[in-house]
């Protein structure tokens, strides 16, 4: 089985979308889908610097649509249907248009709402994020905890995201759990999945309710648990909730194998989600959509299994 998985804030980079505007249709789509949020989606992501592309109410309505531009190239190119999908943190939003729970406008109007909630509420104290890389997860959580830290992406693979103030990201720098290699800041402007982004959720659910969700058209995996979800309601609510609780990535990647995944593809911005698979999924494939050099290799990913 062949699961699409779209990747979180912190994976853009300047310019990342400028080739996928190429594409016949996707500089009109994107221009569409701009009007409709209010947000000049070609410009921040092909001319903006990374400090701007940082911002929280810009990054992540540029993720989603370069998710959806991406992964609707590969259904192009192939005729492609995966076997399950899913999305790391804002990729779930990304995630809910691949599976048809939500139209690809409807995705971005709600990021669109979904990022400025949780710029305000980043707003209120300085916060930020960074990914512990090594050590044991059990005394790496109890290690924050003990700082006054949270465990806001537990992403497998040796890798934990701690998430607080400015000032217990310092400590952490200084005081790292044992076993671990190292501490990296991450392009994040908040702290996110934690109690800090309270309220976001309110304003997120208001926005929701003006949301008509479809069912799942296809096995959807949640990152607050790893389950699968089988209503569109319900993959709604807790794309509500999410923006104040952990994303348990780990269990998602559980749920991968025991589902018989053989291959996963990462929708644009790609190579974080992958980079994860390769450490805990060995033996199953995994590419990167980076830019449309990769469709190609994509094709041929998605060919073999539907051979097999």
């Amino acid at each position: 089985m062949l699961v699409l998985v779209a990747p979180g804030q912190g994976a853009q980079t300047p310019g990342f979308l400028t080739p996928w505007l190429e594409l016949p249709g996707a500089a009109d789509r994107v221009a569409a889908w701009s009007d409709a949020i209010a947000l000049d989606l070609a410009h921040y992501g092909t001319q903006a610097d990374a400090d701007a592309i940082r911002d929280t109410a810009v990054a992540q309505p540029l993720l989603v649509a370069a998710g959806i531009l991406s992964a609707s190239a590969l259904d192009e190119a192939s005729g492609f249907t995966p076997g399950a999908v899913a999305g790391h943190s804002v990729g779930e939003i990304t995630a809910a248009s691949f599976a048809g729970v939500l139209d690809d406008t409807a995705a971005l109007t709600l990021v669109r709402r979904r990022g400025l909630a949780m710029a305000d509420a980043a707003a209120i104290t300085e916060t930020g994020m960074s990914a512990l890389l090594g050590g044991d997860p059990e005394v790496s959580v109890a290690h924050l905890e003990k700082l006054g830290l949270t465990p806001a992406n537990v992403n497998g693979a040796g890798q934990i995201v701690a998430a607080g103030t400015l000032e217990q990201l310092a400590a952490l720098n200084e005081d790292k759990p044992e076993g671990v290699r190292k501490v990296v800041p991450l392009k994040v402007a908040g702290a996110f999945h934690t109690h800090h982004m309270a309220p976001a959720v309110d304003a997120l659910a208001k926005a929701a309710a003006d949301l008509t969700p479809a069912d799942p058209k296809v096995t959807y995996v949640s990152n607050k648990d790893g389950r699968t979800v089988a209503t569109g309601a319900e993959v709604l609510e807790r794309l509500v909730g999410q923006v104040a609780n952990p994303v348990r990535w780990d269990l998602c990647m559980e749920t991968f194998k025991e589902l018989g995944a053989t291959a996963i593809i990462e929708v644009s911005p790609g190579g974080t989600l992958v980079g994860l698979a390769k450490r805990a999924l060995p033996g199953v494939k995994t590419l990167a959509l980076k830019t449309p050099d990769d469709l190609d290799a994509a094709r041929e990913l998605i060919a073999e299994h539907a051979a097999a």
